[in-house]
């Protein structure tokens, strides 16, 4: 549905670039013609990713190890971008998120989430456009973030109130930076199923807990090629004129007013709940011996 070489020489920055939909749209950008930095903190999972892409040809992707919860590292990551060549657009896609009773919530645990999400969304937006300003250029910002930020939803409060700061970020920002020809937009997915979301949202498919396509008016959960085609289209310069918005593609799962995507979780007993707890610390064991052995 796109021209071929419709990025063409546009260089792209994508946190969480390795995995999920992270990885859907930078092989959608690469596809097109950009070239990608895409980051994270798994080593072994970006360079997996970048040497399949770049296997294809087109547009080049390469890796930064960062974690953006440091705004340091941020910062330098985002400078050595830059002094590279100038970059074109960021996306941020890095998130981390787990379903729990709020009253069972630690502040460790909504730190967890909120230090990604909240905070470091905005150091890496921060670092992005300070240096487009500086130098005077125009750029694209997209985030993604989710239909929570309309809705709100049960279960996982620190994310639904970080992706309700990021979406009010957005509209904010949209205002301040559009004199300097910088757009900031939102995607909203529904659900579309990742493995680093299903371990965490959906463990064991506990009751409530499934992919939700009785709620979904279409019928069915996404498909991640079609979350790319609307990246590629709000990160081209075909889309100039949008900004400030926050683009909802769910299949119409919003409309069902059934009080936030995991209502459903209502039914589940304590003992459901201590067994989602382990299931989420196993994949998170998993993820940490990944990490270090990456």
């Amino acid at each position: 549905m796109f021209q071929k070489d419709l990025l063409k020489g546009k260089r792209f920055l994508v946190t969480g670039g390795g995995t999920g939909l992270g990885r859907t749209m930078t092989e959608h950008f690469a596809a097109l013609g950009a070239d990608v930095i895409i980051c994270g903190r798994r080593e072994n999972k970006l360079v997996e990713t970048a040497d399949e892409i770049n296997a294809r040809g087109a547009g080049q992707v390469s890796t930064r190890v960062l974690d953006i919860r440091d705004p340091a590292a941020v910062d330098a990551v985002m400078a050595a971008a830059f002094a590279e060549g100038p970059l074109d657009g960021l996306v941020n896609n890095a998130a981390g998120n787990f379903i729990s009773p709020t009253k069972d919530l630690s502040p460790r645990g909504f730190d967890a989430i909120a230090s990604i999400v909240f905070h470091g969304t905005f150091y890496v937006t921060h670092a992005f456009g300070k240096r487009l300003i500086e130098a005077g250029r125009k750029g694209s910002i997209l985030s993604i973030t989710t239909t929570w930020v309309w809705s709100g939803s049960p279960f996982v409060v620190p994310s639904a109130m970080s992706k309700g700061a990021v979406n009010i970020m957005t509209k904010s920002l949209a205002a301040e930076w559009g004199r300097y020809g910088i757009r900031v937009n939102c995607i909203a997915p529904g659900p579309f199923p990742t493995e680093g979301a299903s371990a965490r949202l959906s463990p064991g498919k506990m009751i409530g807990a499934g992919d939700y396509t009785d709620d979904i008016p279409l019928g069915r959960a996404g498909k991640l090629e079609e979350l790319g085609h609307l990246a590629a289209y709000l990160m081209a310069d075909q889309s100039e004129y949008i900004t400030g918005q926050t683009i909802a593609i769910d299949g119409g799962s919003m409309l069902g007013g059934n009080g936030g995507t995991f209502w459903g979780l209502q039914k589940l007993s304590d003992d459901d709940w201590e067994n989602i707890r382990n299931m989420i610390k196993a994949a998170n064991q998993k993820d940490k011996a990944a990490r270090s052995t990456g």
